[in-house]
Formats: C-alpha cells, sequence, structure tokens
C-alpha cells in the first residue's frame, strides 16, 4: 500500500516551519528532507526517521521497523506523530548527527 500525499502533508504540518520540512516522492513512497539532509520516510503511511545516537537518546524506547522490505531499521514514529514541538526537535537532533551530502557527478554527454 502506498502511503497518500494527504498523510505525508498532514506530517510535515507538524514541523516547525523554521526546519524547511521538504518531501520527495522516491520509490512509490516520500523521503523527508530538511537542510539537504534526508532525515526521514514515509512509507505505508508510517513516520520512520533515520535512527542516530543522538535520536535513540531523545525518543528513549522505540518501536523499529523497515520501511520497506530490504531496508536498514528506522525509528518508527507512531504516538508521537500530532506532537510538533516533539517532532521538530527530534528533526534538529537527526539531522546535526547526519552526514552532508555528498555531490553527485553529472554524467558527461555523449557527443
Amino acid at each position: 500500500m502506498a502511503s497518500t500525499l494527504e498523510f505525508v502533508d498532514y506530517v510535515k504540518e507538524q514541523f516547525d516551519e523554521d526546519y524547511g520540512v521538504t518531501h520527495k516522492h522516491m520509490f512509490g513512497e516520500f523521503g523527508l528532507f530538511s537542510a539537504g539532509k534526508m532525515f526521514g520516510l514515509i512509507c505505508d503511511d508510517r513516520l520512520f526517521f533515520k535512527p542516530t545516537e543522538g535520536g535513540r537518546a531523545y525518543i528513549g524506547d522505540t518501536a523499529e521497523g523497515a520501511p520497506y522490505p530490504g531496508a536498514k531499521l528506522c525509528f518508527l514514529i507512531e504516538d508521537q506523530l500530532e506532537d510538533g514541538d516533539w517532532l521538530s526537535e527530534l528533526v534538529r537532533i537527526t539531522t546535526r548527527e547526519l552526514p552532508v551530502p555528498k555531490a553527485r557527478k553529472r554524467k558527461k554527454k555523449k557527443k
């Protein structure tokens, strides 16, 4: 079951506008980005955050799951979906620990 855009918009509305959370349609689901870093996924209308040490300390005991078959385990966020302040703090903590994405090399055009 694919995620609905309505659920994606609902989740994005929870985040503080200062974090500039955006989404991108990826592999039939959605990636969540802030400051150019992908910090989470929405798959099957469920919210997942990339695991970080700071995130684990902030969340405490949390469920983990694979957003899609073959994916690494991520934090599954269920009970705090309506707590925008809590979610925004988790975005801040998570993006602070994630590496800056590497610049992609452009493919050379064939002549």
